[in-house]
């Protein structure tokens, strides 16, 4: 596993070497009958290694984002930590009251009214049946569900159920909280009644622990981040750090890495950046036809030989539609001094479906390019107007039909 940067508080949540794997027979039998005209067939099984040696901790009161690809393990991960699932090796230990918010709906009675269940819910999640009272109306209001208490369970829509589990799960006198992606069901304005939640949460030194493909929620609220992919743990640090790497790992990578306090330490920066028009104009906004040039500004702080200068266009999404970099498309003309400032042009035609684009300039030392000595994401955007039509490019297309 990475190295990663230790939280100082003690730890609510330690995850020493776990990992879990799953049986997969290749074929199942269902029924009597199929077993009595198979009485000799040996069931064969795929192991699936879903959570493979991680290792963490996770500090009291620490706001700790789990994202990944789906697959990755991080649910499992987090069921795992919730006790659900038993693992194999390792070793979890948890200091405090533990609330999972994991599935949707469980621990729930379908065929009893949402009254009862949220009392049940509350008293298995460690609320004496007096408290669990008190506060039941706390929990109606929340969920915003006042006309629909005695209505058995089965007869809820989906974001009704989230609505009634959140409110119960936060009413719980628990030190820590595990919470998946089932948020995503409710709707704009209850998300946002969670978000708040998570902020008082938060003030009140509560351990939270949220997986979600939501990296802008990751970003607001994490200290902290771990990405997953495949089992295994890739990375853990800054939530912005881990964000784009997803985004890398799902969308492409940018054509250097981020630059080293070393490498930044140099001098070089990148002063602005832009889009023109053909002769020159700079612009925000552009049509279908019109050519563009993705263009910055860059101040050099050290003499560089040949460097490497690049432009990554990207989605508001974070998907890379293309990377432009000056090795592979002639070479800067002779060295550079120290103290110089160069303008980069990248000129395209403009197959770009309507929609919104975001340029991140770079600029790195001569070779391979990996380092950057300075790199801003998503510096300067363009909108472009024109005809959708469900496509990332509109290319030139010649469309012949032939009447046979």
């Amino acid at each position: 596993m990475p190295a990663a940067t230790r939280p100082t508080a003690p730890a609510a949540i330690s995850v020493d070497g776990v990992s879990k794997t799953f049986r997969l027979p290749h074929q199942q039998y269902s029924t009597l009958k199929e077993r009595v005209l198979h009485p000799l067939h040996r069931t064969t099984y795929d192991e699936l290694r879903a959570v493979q040696d991680v290792s963490l901790e996770i500090a009291a009161g620490e706001f700790f984002g789990i994202v990944g690809r789906n697959g990755s393990g991080k649910s499992t991960l987090l069921k795992c930590i919730a006790g659900i699932y038993r693992v194999e090796t390792g070793r979890i230990s948890i200091a405090g009251r533990l609330s999972p918010f994991i599935e949707l709906g469980v621990g729930f009675n379908p065929d009893l009214n949402a009254r009862d269940n949220v009392v049940i819910n509350a008293i298995m999640l460690g609320l004496s049946r007096k408290q669990a009272m008190e506060r039941f109306e706390h929990v109606v209001a929340f969920a915003e569900l006042e006309g629909f208490m005695d209505l058995r369970l089965k007869n809820y829509s989906s974001g009704m159920l989230v609505r009634l589990a959140f409110a119960t799960a936060i009413q719980v006198d628990a030190e820590i909280l595990l919470i998946d992606e089932v948020l995503a069901v409710g709707d704009a304005a209850f998300q946002q009644k969670c978000f708040e939640q998570f902020f008082r949460l938060k003030r009140e030194g509560r351990t939270i622990v949220f997986v979600s493909h939501d990296m802008f929620s990751v970003e607001r609220f994490c200290d902290r981040a771990m990405l997953m992919e495949h089992g295994v743990v890739t990375k853990i640090g800054e939530p912005r750090v881990i964000a784009r790497a997803y985004h890398e790992l799902n969308f492409g990578q940018l054509p250097h890495e981020a630059p080293e306090e070393s490498q930044a330490a140099s001098g070089t920066t990148i002063a602005d950046a832009w889009f023109e028009k053909r002769g020159g104009e700079r612009v925000t906004s552009a049509s279908q036809e019109d050519a563009l040039s993705m263009c910055f500004e860059a101040h050099l702080g050290e003499d560089l030989r040949d460097p490497v200068f690049a432009a990554t266009l990207r989605t508001e999404l974070g998907h890379t539609i293309l990377v432009a970099r000056s090795d592979q498309h002639g070479h800067p003309s002779g060295p550079f001094k120290a103290g110089e400032a160069v303008i980069a042009r990248f000129a395209i035609p403009n197959w770009l479906t309507a929609s919104r684009y975001m340029l991140t300039p770079s600029l790195a030392r001569e070779g391979t390019g990996e380092a950057a000595l300075a790199l801003v994401a998503d510096m300067a955007s363009i909108v472009i107007h024109g005809t959708a039509t469900g496509g990332i490019l509109e290319l030139p297309v010649d469309v012949r039909l032939e009447r046979l």
